[in-house]
């Protein structure tokens, strides 16, 4: 009896326990109200890689519809994903969003004006302001505006818990946004080997 084909035989037979599949977490922040005009908001980490800087990619979303969860059969608000404005936050966007996070700048960009970012079809400003009255907190606001003149903006006020767990998480993947993921690169160590048994030997002599 051939071993070694009984051994493939049931390697082939038997089921995989592990199925492993590749998926990019989401940080989401979903604000509804019964007025129809809350927001949604998810971000996505994009670690660096090769010769392509990393980001975050933050899209937002306006309220679609209400929902109602005292109704024997509850429904829940749902979010206009068909129509959200998604941006691209590089490392400048996320250090100057960080000073206002940490109350080194009360709003962002010169003067308060916010971020820019042009495009081949559209731009879109990005507005970031600690707010007091009416609420506390801080207001993130996007507006863009396509070349043929429709616009669009959406508007999320984070609570100070909120933008204080968004901050940490920025601040945590600014290396990956930098210089990637950690990899592990095969070197040759024998030439530091062998100048350190020669040292030892000279030193024994």
């Amino acid at each position: 009896m051939n071993t070694n084909q009984d051994n493939q035989q049931q390697d082939q037979n038997r089921a995989p326990l592990v199925q492993v599949r590749q998926y990019r977490p989401r940080l989401a922040f979903y604000h509804a109200n019964d007025k129809g005009t809350g927001c949604a908001m998810t971000l996505e980490l994009h670690p660096a890689h090769d010769s392509t800087e990393g980001c975050i990619m933050a899209t937002m979303a306006n309220q679609k519809t209400v929902g109602n969860k005292r109704s024997p059969n509850p429904t829940y608000s749902t979010f206009n994903w068909d129509e959200s404005i998604c941006v691209k936050l590089d490392f400048s966007d996320l250090s100057q969003m960080l000073q206002v996070f940490r109350g080194e700048n009360e709003s962002l960009g010169s003067g308060g004006k916010g971020l820019f970012h042009m495009a081949a079809r559209h731009s879109t400003s990005i507005r970031l302001r600690h707010t007091v009255t009416p609420y506390s907190g801080y207001s993130l606001e996007m507006y863009r505006t396509k070349k043929d003149g429709a616009s669009a903006s959406a508007h999320i006020l984070l609570t100070a818990s909120e933008a204080y767990g968004l901050a940490a998480a920025i601040e945590g993947s600014l290396g990956v946004i930098c210089f990637g993921m950690p990899m592990v690169i095969p070197h040759d160590t024998s030439a530091y080997r062998r100048e350190a048994r020669e040292a030892r030997n000279a030193s024994a002599a």
